[in-house]
């Protein structure tokens, strides 16, 4: 790989998704993922960008509201114009909610202190198509069988070996690790919603998914109460319950070492400030400098998303 131009430096953004029409985060032949869809979209303002980082990689179908996905560019395009013109090339289940610098080479992996999911749990008889494939629908949770799921979600925080809590495919040594909190809690604006939230250091693969599963086995007395303390035990997986589907799975937010400088925008998570333009809007049309002109050169045409080679044009440099 050619070594990167003086002028070059490290974009963070943080990325939001709809996991439902995706296999993943993580690149894979032949499927629709989204870091191929996000890497597209980049290219299409700079076709240098070589690679993606991201923090986490979620698995089919789990969304997530603050992926931490960086690169590294010599586009002379402040934080603002990466929020916004790639917006023109993103799906509508991709959405960039914010651009900072950090240095070259920054790998959000590496850099992330804790991480935060939360599982929505739907309590109805019937289903909801508002909801669908966006929350596991449980039956039979009764206000008892939250408080079971309560008190079993206690033995879970702190530090402990969690090998009984991660698939056969996950090979790494190290199993230890810390749950500062899981909370069992019930939506105030939904009382059908329950949410289950777990903030940890890190996690094994299919971690949250098994320990909500294992929740909702004891909820519901397919379990006896304990089954966490024993399976963390035991370190068998057998006696741990069944792995929740993807379909609930949130990954809400990532506490990183270094959250970038001159990040856009710079009001709550929320929203865009009230005089600022939403992504997609005309308003990046101008952000893109004449300066970068000689960063779009034909050779990298072939990069450039598939969909309709014009759209976006207004947002490239002036030769």
């Amino acid at each position: 790989m050619p070594r990167l131009a003086a002028s070059s430096r490290g974009i963070l953004l943080s990325v939001a998704y709809d996991g439902r029409p995706f296999a993943g985060f993580a690149r894979q032949r032949d499927q629709r993922t989204v870091s191929g869809e996000l890497l597209g979209a980049l290219r299409a303002i700079d076709p240098a960008i070589r690679e993606i980082r991201g923090a986490s990689r979620t698995d089919a179908g789990v969304h997530a509201r603050d992926q931490r996905v960086a690169f590294d560019t010599a586009a002379p395009l402040p934080t603002r114009g990466w929020v916004l013109a790639t917006a023109r090339h993103l799906p509508d289940e991709i959405v960039i909610r914010r651009a900072a610098v950090v240095r070259v080479g920054f790998s959000p992996r590496f850099e992330s202190l804790r991480k935060r999911y939360r599982y929505l749990i739907l309590r109805d008889l019937v289903r909801d198509p508002f909801l669908s494939r966006r929350a596991w629908r449980v039956e039979g949770l009764t206000d008892d069988a939250i408080e079971r799921a309560r008190a079993e979600a206690a033995t879970a925080r702190g530090t402990h070996d969690f090998a009984a809590f991660r698939t056969s495919a996950d090979e790494r040594t190290t199993t230890v690790r810390t749950l500062y909190g899981v909370e069992v809690s019930l939506d105030p604006a939904d009382p059908r919603l329950v949410r289950i939230d777990v903030d940890g250091n890190a996690f094994l693969h299919n971690m949250v998914r098994i320990l909500v599963g294992t929740l909702m086995d004891v909820a519901r007395g397919h379990i006896e109460p304990g089954a966490i303390a024993r399976a963390l035990a035991s370190r068998d997986r057998r006696d741990a319950g069944i792995t929740a589907p993807p379909d609930g799975l949130y990954l809400e937010h990532i506490h990183l070492r270094d959250d970038g400088q001159d990040a856009w925008p710079t009001g709550p998570s929320t929203g865009l400030p009230a005089d600022d333009a939403e992504p997609g809007s005309d308003a990046g049309a101008d952000l893109l400098p004449d300066a970068g002109a000689g960063l779009l050169p034909d050779a990298g045409a072939d990069l450039l998303p598939e969909t309709d080679p014009e759209a976006g044009a207004d947002l490239l440099p002036k030769p």
